[in-house]
This record gives C-alpha cells, structure tokens and sequence, in this order.
C-alpha cells in the first residue's frame, strides 16, 4: 500500500460508519477505513464502497501508515468501554499532534477524561456529537464538536463539508468548547428529542382517544401541521407513519406494540440537570413515560381494575385540533427553553463559552429535531447573545401569551377523556411557575426550619441574611447550614 495517501481514517464500520465515509468519499476526501471484525472492511470496499477512493486496511498499523499528517482518525464504536479501548490501540502508533475524534454518543464526563490524558501525551482529541440518523450521516448530518480546541483547525474543512447546510449554504457544525462540551450539546438535543417525541405521541393520543381520529385522519392532521410552525421532521415523519399500511391493507401503527426502548442519553440529561438544579422537567417526564410504557404487563392487567373517564369524544373537530395543535407548539418551546437553560448552567459549571445561538443553527438542519421553530432560537439570540432565558424573547413570550387559553383547553380535554399527558402537563406546570413571582416555597422553608433548623430568609431582610425560628418554644438556639442545589 502507498503510504500517506488518505486525509482520515475511520474505524467502525456500522451503519454511521460507513455512511459517514461515503459522504466524505463524495465530497472528495479519501478515507482509510478499519474495523475489529476484519472481514467487514473487505466487505465494505467490496460493496458499498465499491469504485470509490476509500482505501481498506486490516490493522491499526496499516490504517496509521494511510494517513497524512497530522493523522486523523475518527472512532465510530459503541460508547465506553469499547473508546478507551480503542484509544490505547491506537496510541503505540500515533505522534504528537495527531487527532483522535470520537464520533458516538459517549458521555461528556469520558470526554473530559480523555481529552485531558491524550493532551498530556501530546495528542489531541475531539469529542463530536453526531446526529440525523443513517439518512443525515450518509448526506448532511449535524455536527457537535468540541474537545482540545488545538485539533478544530485540522477537522474543520471535513467536518462543515459533510454537515447538513441550512440557509445560504451554512453548515450545521461549528466548534462547541473545551473538553466534553460538544457530547454534552449532544446529550441535550438527544434528550429534546426525547421531549419532542413524547409531545408528539401525546398530540397523537389526544386526537385519537378525543376524535376517534382514524390512522388517515392523524395522517392528514400532521401533514397539515408540518406546512405550518410545527414544520419539522418529526412531524413530517409522523405524517408518513399514519400513512404507512401493513402487508393487510391495515395501519401498521395500530400493529405495534406501545412499549418504548431508550439508550440512556435522556436519563443523563435528567441526571445533569438534577445535578445542576435545573428544572428541567419535559425531558424527565418523557424518560419516565418511556419507563411505564416499558411495563406493558402491568399496565394491561391495572386498566382492568381501575376505571377511567365515561367522557364522550368531541364534536367540535376543527376547534379541538388547534387546541392540540397549539398545546404541543407551546410546550415545544416549554422544552426547548428548559434545555437551554440546562446548557446556561452546564457552561458556567464547566467554564465553557457555549454559542447558544451556534447551537440553534446546528441544529437547524441534519438532526432528529431539525425544524423551523430552531431558527426562531437562533434569532433570539442574535437579538440578545445575553439572553437570559428564551420566554423572554419577544417572540416566544407573545406566542406562549396568545396562545395559552388553547393550551390549558387541551389540557382539560384530557383530563376529562382520561388521557395522561404528563409532558403536556409538567410544560404548563412549569409555565405557571416560572411566571408566579411568588411561589409557595415559603412554606416549604418554613416546614424545613420547623424539623430540621434549616434556615429562611425574608422578604423584609436583605438576600444572604438567614434566619431560624423557635417554632415550639422547645427548640435550641442552634441553626443547620444551608445550601442550593
């Protein structure tokens, strides 16, 4: 083999794998492929990759001897574990300042890691969310690198080439930050996808159960709904689904059974988020949704117990879908403000200088969650790179104002057809609370003084001054330490 001839190398040939190197072939780059199980990289170059430039190679060795220099190699393998092990494969072999990318969904905490133990060793490391699927990394998907920032200017023309292009040819990747930002902004668009998901079903299970809507009537809701502001992927593939038939002529969507897998970027999200005391409520509520619909048996053998809702579907057909309609568009921006807030606090916790709008535009086009409604983001915060929180952009908080009756209608159909909606609910709820200037808490600091010692301050008082209270007249004089989580 020629030595030195290709721009990257690959290793791990599933599914993004291997669509990811085709794309790259196709915009002119030659790639260096390799995988574990041997046979697969013949296989590859003997099919799929067929009358390219991508060259096959049947070890580590001979993938590195391939490669210009500084040498590329991007990891497409399953996350833990299977990285580190890979990355110690690699480093017998590699100089520094040669870049290792890890392209799969690992966990921004690894990616910390590793890029501080390749650093020491002079080589550098970029940690990259990937999204959009077989179909986004095969033509465009988007890209969320972050890393060692040194390695960003040896990447970026391969990366923004291959990326989904959105507006006057903008590509859907940028630089993110240091260390694991860029698998954090991952795990966060994973885990609005989650929201996004369960808002959808939700709208589906209303419509179904309020409407006795058939599969080709939800089927024409959603089509109709995508050419407006919920114009989006999802919506658009969930149109298609409802149009889908099964080898009998029947809906297929009606053969499937209602029982949800996940992979774990959700829960992390929801761990992060507890962990920075971020109220990120949506994406918990969508993870959990997913946990009982996992308890199928359970759940069949309950309904037979306890009773539900006699109320009679509605009448007023065109009223109700708009209701609905606009229930899920408001709770929709419910999620997405909730995530960035997420984001807010994960950079001031990691030092990391986070473009939020950046952010909205990677996720513009390529990705599962790629809609309109995320360029509305990006122009919030071009307006205001400060922005605060997204409900106090213009535009968001004009559509929530005018569009909250319909919300709270929708809700109240639900709860008299006996249809859980937690992520349509826990939205409102979060909407109620977040415009209450004064909340309940005040018990609650009452109470945890009450038992525990714990402390409160006034309204009277200035912020910082805590004070504790005899409450029995029995109590000591001696107060617990506080803390916010």
């Amino acid at each position: 083999m020629q030595k030195e001839i290709c721009d990257i190398g690959l290793i791990g040939l599933a599914v993004m794998g291997q669509n990811l190197v085709m794309n790259m072939n196709d915009h002119g780059y030659r790639v260096a492929v390799f995988n574990r199980t041997v046979s697969k990289v013949d296989d590859f170059i003997a099919h799929e990759a067929a009358g390219t430039k991508v060259v096959g190679t049947h070890s580590i060795a001979e993938l590195i001897q391939a490669l210009k220099k500084p040498r590329r190699v991007m990891l497409m393998v399953k996350a833990g574990e299977t990285v580190d092990h890979m990355i110690d494969a690699l480093l017998p072999h590699l100089e520094k300042g040669d870049i290792v990318i890890d392209g799969g969904n690992s966990h921004y905490p690894d990616t910390n890691r590793r890029t501080t133990f390749l650093s020491g060793k002079g080589i550098l490391f970029i940690g990259t969310g990937v999204s959009g699927g077989e179909e986004g990394a095969r033509r465009g998907p988007s890209i969320m690198p972050g890393g060692n920032p040194a390695a960003w200017p040896h990447v970026k023309e391969i990366f923004q080439a291959i990326a989904a292009k959105v507006e006057a040819g903008t590509p859907c990747c940028d630089w993110v930050g240091e260390n694991g930002a860029g698998h954090y902004v991952k795990m966060v668009h994973n885990g609005i996808e989650y929201g996004d998901m369960q808002l959808i079903c939700e709208a589906y299970h209303l419509l179904k159960v309020g409407l006795n809507l058939s599969a080709q009537e939800l089927h024409e809701v959603f089509a109709e709904w995508n050419k407006g502001e919920l114009d989006s992927f999802l919506i658009d593939i969930t149109s298609q689904i409802f149009a889908k038939k099964d080898e009998d002529g029947t809906p297929l969507i009606d053969k499937i059974l209602d029982t949800a897998g996940q992979k774990g970027t959700g829960k992390w999200t929801g761990i992060s988020a507890l962990e920075l005391g971020a109220p990120v409520t949506l994406i918990g509520e969508a993870v959990f949704a997913r946990c009982l619909s996992a308890m199928k048996e359970e759940r069949v053998a309950i309904s037979k117990i306890l009773a539900g809702s006699k109320h009679p579907a509605a009448e007023d057909h065109k009223s109700f879908i708009e209701d609905a309609r606009r229930a899920l568009y408001c709770s929709k921006v419910i999620s997405y403000a909730q995530g960035y807030m997420l984001l807010r606090e994960a950079a001031k916790e990691q030092a990391w200088n986070l473009n939020l709008g950046g952010i909205a535009l990677m996720w513009r086009g390529g990705c599962i969650i790629r809609s309109r409604f995320l360029g509305k983001i990006k122009e919030a915060y071009d307006k205001n790179p400060q922005l605060s929180n997204l409900l106090a952009d213009e535009f968001f908080s004009k559509l929530l104002n005018d569009y909250q009756p319909s919300w709270r209608r929708a809700l109240v159909r639900a709860i008299e057809q006996g249809v859980p909606t937690p992520a349509f609910t826990t939205a409102l709820s979060f909407y109620d609370g977040i415009r209450t200037a004064r909340l309940p808490a005040n018990l609650l600091q009452a109470q945890r003084d009450f038992f525990g010692a714990h402390t409160y301050e006034r309204v009277d008082k200035p912020r910082g001054q805590f004070f504790h209270t005899n409450w029995t007249g029995r109590g000591g004089r001696v107060a617990s330490g506080t803390y916010n989580a």
